[in-house]
């Protein structure tokens, strides 16, 4: 059987490349809005970032997400990209992969 190629992103906190099902998109729309994107499809420009809370923490202390997208992002998104993260971590540990 031929394996199957795994699509790498690059996280923008540690930039570091990973397999895209280990990272969090983060997207931004033409209204300038920043939501996270648990789907991966929403439109608008996406950076990653990975499934770490320490990731997320980083995130949030050097403000990358105002720097990646050009805008001023507010602490409550980086609070909830910190849960949401915090949330994904947890439940890949207890029902695996």
């Amino acid at each position: 059987m031929k394996t199957r190629k795994i699509p790498m992103r690059k996280d923008i906190v540690t930039n570091q490349m990973f397999p895209k099902k280990e990272l969090v998109r983060v997207v931004k729309n033409k209204e300038n809005e920043v939501a996270i994107d648990p789907t991966g499809k929403a439109a608008g420009r996406g950076a990653y970032i990975g499934l770490d809370v320490e990731i997320a923490k980083k995130a949030k202390k050097k403000r990358t997400f105002n720097q990646a997208f050009k805008i001023k992002v507010d602490d409550q998104f980086y609070d909830d990209l910190i849960a949401y993260v915090d949330h994904q971590q947890a439940r890949k540990e207890l029902f695996g992969k």
